[in-house]
Order: structure tokens, then C-alpha cells, then sequence
């Protein structure tokens, strides 16, 4: 991993490391640490449950600033919401993380690079590592930065819609059909890409793909869904 990627990985993060270690660290999947005989504790895996403690604190520090009149369960449910899988791949897509995370190579054949859960987990390791180069008063300078437009326009709430249900809801109303179709399936069978096209009456809606099934019909549903009204 070059200091190129590493240099512009801290321009996009508005945030230069001290110890330039831990931002290695952090950038450092254990499939890599165990292909090179490295000990276990030097991959992100620590970082990124010192990671996941520190971002869970800011932003629920967060919603209790702001929504002061919300109770805990719908806090809790914020915060859950806010955190999850998809909204930090999304943000670590952003990023280019995964390019800059250091894989075995048996890691990167069986496509690391592209999946979701290894990036929103490197995401996690950097906002630890962050913490520990820092202060908590920077690292939540840094995440509110990075979560500034989901967490102010409610993004986050995008990523956790269940679209096939609520176009289901609208669609019955009017009597019509829907129908997913899988048209292909592209890639190895450990990282398969799904491709999904949905129908209304025959008339195609929307599109979608996903490293699953459900994923890519719920691809589908959220773009027919976004365009209901002219169709329904």
C-alpha cells in the first residue's frame, strides 16, 4: 500500500495522522496479517471494536442533542439506523476505502475488495484508529464531517426502507401485478452479482442488482417505487 493512497485517503478524511501506524493498521484485513505471518492483534479487527464504540457514542450523542423531545426507543432506533452496514459502505465508498485496505491474496480472489461488510468494518477500524491519534473531540469532528448530509437530511432512513413492501402496499390499491424477473447472474460463485428487472402489467418499472437476490429485487422496487406516481 503506497504513501500516495495513504496521503490522499487523509486529504478526503480532512484529518492528518501522527502515527501514520495506525492508519496502516487500520487499513489492514486479517486475511492479510494471517498470509504474512503477522500476529493476529496486528490486523483492524481491535480498531474496529474501539471504532464501533466511538462512532455509536457520537452519534448518539447526536440525536440527544438535537431531538430532545424523542424518547429512547426512538433514539435507539436512529442511532441503529444511522450505523448500520449500508450507510458506512456507502461512506466508505465515498472514501475509496477499499482500495487502500491491505488483503491476502486468497481474500482478494474471492472478491474482499467489493464486499460491503469488510469496508463498513474498515470504516469503523479508521474512526478508532482516529480516536487513539487524537482526541474524542476530533474524532467526532471527523465522523459528523463524513455523516454530515445523512444524519441532516435524513438519508440514513433510505437505506433501511423495505421498498418491496410499501410498493406492494401502493401497487394493490390499483389492482395491478407485479412480477420480478431475474434476468442474470454475473461472476464466481462466491461473489455472484444479481440482476433483476421488475414488471408492472408487463411494463418494466425498474432495475436493480445486488450480490443477492433479495438485494437486487429491492434495487428494483426502490427505483419503480421512486417513479410510482407517473405509472400508478
Amino acid at each position: 500500500m503506497s504513501f500516495t493512497n495513504l496521503e490522499l485517503l487523509e486529504k478526503k478524511l480532512n484529518y492528518k495522522f501522527k502515527d501514520i501506524k495506525l492508519l496502516k493498521k487500520a487499513l489492514t484485513h486479517s486475511s492479510y496479517v494471517n498470509e504474512n505471518n503477522m500476529k493476529s492483534y496486528e490486523s483492524n479487527e481491535r480498531l474496529e471494536y474501539l471504532g464501533d464504540a466511538v462512532l455509536g457514542l457520537i452519534i448518539g450523542e447526536y440525536f440527544y442533542i438535537n431531538y430532545p423531545k424523542y424518547l429512547e426507543g426512538s433514539l435507539s432506533k436512529m442511532r441503529a439506523d444511522s450505523v448500520n452496514e449500508k450507510v458506512l459502505f456507502f461512506i466508505s465508498k465515498n472514501l475509496n476505502l477499499g482500495d487502500s485496505i491491505r488483503f491476502g491474496k486468497g481474500e482478494i480472489k474471492n472478491g474482499g475488495r467489493m464486499r460491503e461488510s469488510t469496508s463498513a468494518d474498515a470504516l469503523e477500524a479508521l474512526i478508532g484508529a482516529i480516536y487513539l491519534d487524537s482526541n474524542f473531540n476530533e474524532a467526532k469532528r471527523i465522523v459528523l464531517y463524513l455523516f454530515q448530509e445523512f444524519l441532516e437530511k435524513d438519508r440514513y432512513k433510505l437505506f433501511n426502507i423495505d421498498f418491496k413492501t410499501k410498493l406492494q402496499e401502493k401497487v394493490q390499491k390499483s389492482g395491478k401485478k407485479l412480477e420480478y424477473k431475474l434476468v442474470r447472474e454475473e461472476g464466481p460463485d462466491n461473489n455472484k452479482t444479481f440482476y433483476t428487472e421488475l414488471f408492472l402489467d408487463e411494463v418494466l418499472v425498474g432495475k436493480g442488482k445486488g450480490k443477492t437476490k433479495k438485494e437486487s429485487q429491492q434495487e428494483a422496487a426502490k427505483e419503480a417505487f421512486k417513479g410510482m406516481d407517473k405509472i400508478v
